[in-house]
């Protein structure tokens, strides 16, 4: 196993793939690539990223396997990892957008203390998975996800996700209930609330590559608290798949409350209350009407960032939850 990081600097590692994912939701929805699937802007920039990618991996425990998963829409790529837990299904991980599995490293050793561990490198973003068809709508989205789930050996999991992960999972979870075990979403966008055009409009400058990196490092430092972000390996990570991977993706649609009032599995809601995304207070107020099985935890003070923040407040929230199922 790679001996991890002291619990600080994996807190702002944490920090800086919350942010940074933010930026990448409104580039993806803002600035669209003509070519149909997503791929790299150069050889040299897929290199840089590679380099960045095996950096940050390295704060992660070793995987115990690496899995390219044939689907309709590429090959996904999915890391699992052996835990210490006693819960029946795995844990499956879902990043947000832009990201890729190594944006977990801060959460990794609480979550194998509640049980095996799945994570995915989204199709059509900087990663490990490779997109060859187009993604033409949110039903794709769940699609090309539960083919990849189909070729693993559980029937079920508890599904994680972070801000766009937390979406994806909700997403996929309206369309593919049966999979779901239980369903935990970390200030999900475009779940619960709208993004707020205040976020999209200080966020567009910061979305471009080309633009002043500088733009960018004050953006993220904004919606972390006034943290900094660009010291640490999975801030690097990220930023090398922003300016060198073009993402072609469907913008997501709000997930509507007659969809969120159908979800029959526990679901936890997770909402950072000094959030720049969308309005927390919203947010929690929806989650509390709609959610038939849900537990709506309002973190006050906390941001977008809240994942690595609060990282173990949210595995005992989420630990709780899965103990109820099991």
């Amino acid at each position: 196993m790679t001996e991890p990081s002291p619990r600080p600097r994996r807190r702002r590692l944490r920090i800086a793939a919350g942010v940074i994912v933010a930026v990448v939701v409104v580039a993806t929805i803002a600035l669209r690539s003509p070519s149909p699937v997503g791929h790299w802007r150069s050889t040299e920039g897929h290199e840089a990223f590679l380099a960045a990618y095996t950096e940050a991996m390295a704060q992660m425990p070793e995987p115990d396997q690496s899995l390219d998963l044939r689907t309709d829409f590429g090959l996904v790529r999915i890391y699992h990892f052996t835990g210490e837990g006693e819960s029946d299904a795995p844990l499956m991980l879902i990043n947000g957008q832009g990201s890729a599995s190594p944006a977990w490293a801060d959460n990794m050793a609480d979550f194998l203390q509640l049980g095996d561990v799945y994570t995915v490198d989204l199709l059509g973003h900087p990663g490990m998975s490779v997109q060859e068809r187009p993604i033409e709508d949110n039903a794709d989205q769940a699609l090309w996800l539960n083919q990849a789930l189909e070729q693993l050996p559980e029937d079920q999991f508890h599904f994680i996700g972070l801000s766009i992960g937390g979406w994806t999972a909700t997403n996929f979870a309206t369309r593919h209930p049966e999979t779901v075990e239980s369903l935990s979403v970390i200030d999900p966008v475009f779940t619960f609330a709208p993004i707020s055009i205040g976020f999209i409009v200080r966020s567009l400058p910061a979305s471009v590559s080309w633009l002043p990196k500088s733009w960018r490092d004050g953006f993220n430092s904004w919606i972390a608290g006034g943290e900094d972000t660009e010291e640490f390996a999975v801030g690097r990570m990220i930023d090398a798949g922003q300016e060198h991977y073009s993402t072609k993706v469907p913008g997501p649609e709000q997930i509507s409350e007659e969809a969120l009032s159908d979800l029959d599995m526990p679901v936890l809601a997770i909402i950072a209350g000094d959030s720049v995304v969308h309005d927390a207070q919203d947010a929690a107020e929806v989650a509390e009407r709609t959610l038939t099985h849900g537990t709506v935890e309002l973190y006050e003070g906390a941001s977008h960032a809240v994942g690595g923040q609060e990282s173990e407040r949210v595995a005992a929230d989420i630990g709780a939850l899965i103990d109820a199922q099991d």
